[in-house]
């Protein structure tokens, strides 16, 4: 909708010459916008461009140019007159045009728009490069567990201390802010954020430098990891997606109608985009009952939260004094018959016996059986990437977790069990890195970060949604697990190892330790790190441990 485009990002696209519009027309769908289809490239070139999204400074359409085009023209004559006629003909004709294109599309007419059969449209899909949206919309759109494939740039790895065109890499919904009378206020307090986190960058790495043995470029991305707390929400980034048709129409389904004017631009931008490639897949937006259904994905929680807000005061708040610092994680929820059915899942496989009969002779096993029958289970594993059998899905736990965002956003990639959030917002405190203390540098961190509180509670006082974009990545979210043991096993291995950010690994150290009380068998099977390193590194644990104890050593040399 016209309207929607006023809440498009602010700062300058990409600027292209006439060379370049030409080599890549038939890869992109926009080469003017910040949404953009790729298309007609090989799936290897996709999916190795769309895993730069991650530590990428440019936009991915800009490293395609760069990386994949420009040099095949420059360093091979032969090649790159063959590839300007390829291009030139896709230009000119494109596959839809050569190819029975129309086929295709009145079949998916037919059998998806018309008659509903959902599961055809899990057959195709696309990517789509999305370079220039708030952490607020990519966390959103990152929400979907099933169909979406997302990469997105990193805050720990690249710095986003540069402007683009005189302005700091941060979303301004302008309208709202203008109808509220913030819109000077926002943008000061934000810039002020931004230049602080630029100034810190370059007084924490000379520090960096002083007290740790490593390359200059390891330690630049230290200073970026441990300042990323400073970035707001706001904070505009890239991410990649592959997705099939079915969760993309769904995407654009939860986004049209939502409160914030950003997610209904996405939709609306991400609409137009898709319908130059799969436009047959995605006629069902147009339908009275997709309309009503976007209504009811838009404003379901805002009805609810005004609901519990009237009803409820008492929740509204949080419900315990919130700790001065650092994480929180609760065991909150596990079942006590967990073991026994995770041994009736592997008797279940291993014999033709029912359920029932498996788990009564699960219960009656010694522990010492049990223990030999779930070591011919695992045999033979013996690494953390070897996954574990299905017979660990029979049972699950629920964890109340409060931690940094910049933190969560690790663990909310675990798409694959039920993870569900609060809004962000400053209301539980925030964590401060322990090498911002060591370098001296606390005070200002502390101020940067306290700075933003007056601002929020004017934009939640009139929007709660609205106010997330100025909560610094170092505020703590409050959010529940709800995970099969199968899938605590992959999260808690993973993110337990040397190379992990010591935020998450803590919490997934915290899960183990809980889960080791009460379930001691299942707990003996994990590959899981309990060492504590306060630098993400790689190598061997000894070389890494040995590290640590030099670096601990040298600060408490000095007094630190």
């Amino acid at each position: 909708m016209k309207e929607n485009e006023a809440y498009r990002p602010d700062f300058p696209a990409e600027q292209w010459t006439d060379q370049e519009r030409f080599l890549l027309g038939p890869f992109v769908s926009d080469l003017d916008g910040f949404i953009s289809v790729l298309r007609n490239l090989p799936p290897e070139i996709v999916g190795a461009l769309c895993s730069r999204a991650s530590r990428a400074s440019g936009s991915l359409v800009r490293i395609l140019h760069d990386e994949y085009l420009k040099p095949i023209i420059d360093s091979d004559p032969k090649l790159g007159e063959e590839l300007k006629a390829t291009i030139e003909s896709l230009n000119t004709h494109g596959f839809k045009n050569i190819l029975n294109n129309q086929r295709a599309q009145s079949f998916y007419v037919k059998w998806l728009s018309q008659y509903g059969d959902d599961s055809i449209a899990q057959m195709t899909g696309t990517h789509v490069a999305f370079w220039g949206i708030s952490q607020v919309a990519m966390k959103y759109l990152e929400d979907q567990r099933i169909g979406l494939e997302p990469i997105e740039k990193s805050t720990r790895y690249v710095s986003f201390a540069k402007k683009i065109g005189g302005n700091y890499l941060y979303y301004t919904p302008k309208p709202d802010l203008e109808k509220l009378g913030l819109l000077a206020e926002y943008k000061t307090a934000l810039d002020n954020l931004f230049e602080e986190y630029a100034a810190l960058i370059e007084e924490l790495k000379v520090w960096l430098k002083a007290n740790y043995e490593e390359k200059e470029g390891v330690l630049e991305k230290k200073a970026f990891d441990t300042l990323r707390g400073m970035l707001p929400m706001a904070t505009l980034g890239q991410v990649g997606f592959r997705g099939n048709a079915q969760a993309l129409e769904y995407a654009v389904n939860r986004m049209a109608a939502h409160e914030l004017g950003e997610f209904r631009w996405i939709a609306d931008t991400l609409k137009g985009e898709l319908d130059k490639e799969i436009p047959s897949l995605l006629l069902r937006l147009q339908d009275e009952k997709s309309k009503q259904y976007q209504e009811y994905l838009g404003h379901r929680m805002q009805i609810t939260r005004d609901f519990v807000k009237a009803t409820y005061a008492d929740l509204v708040p949080a419900d315990e004094a919130t700790p001065a610092t650092g994480p929180v994680v609760k065991l909150v929820e596990y079942d006590a018959d967990a073991e026994e059915k995770v041994i009736a899942g592997i008797l279940y496989a291993a014999s033709h016996a029912g359920w029932e009969t498996s788990l009564m002779k699960a219960k009656k096993l010694l522990p010492e059986e049990k223990e030999k029958l779930l070591g011919a289970y695992m045999h033979g594993r013996t690494a953390r990437w070897h996954k574990v059998g299905r017979a660990f899905e029979n049972s699950y736990v629920r964890f109340d977790i409060l931690m940094d965002i910049g933190a969560y956003r690790d663990l909310h990639r675990h798409r694959m069990m039920t993870q569900e959030r609060q809004l962000f917002s400053v209301r539980h405190g925030y964590d401060m890195p322990q090498e911002i203390a060591w370098a001296g540098l606390e005070e200002r961190y502390r101020a940067a970060l306290e700075s933003i509180v007056p601002l929020f509670k004017k934009l939640e006082a009139s929007s709660p949604e609205l106010a997330q974009y100025v909560v610094p990545l170092a505020y703590r979210v409050r959010f529940q697990q709800y995970q099969n043991l199968r899938q605590f096993f992959w999260e808690a291995e993973l993110r337990t190892g040397p190379q992990g950010h010591p935020n998450y690994r803590f919490i997934e150290q915290e899960k183990f330790r809980l889960l080791k009380e009460k379930l001691p068998l299942i707990s003996k099977a994990m590959i899981v790190d309990m060492n504590d390193y306060s630098f993400a590194r790689r190598g061997t644990e000894e070389a890494i441990l040995a590290k640590e104890e030099k670096l601990r050593n040298r600060l408490r040399g000095k007094g630190e």
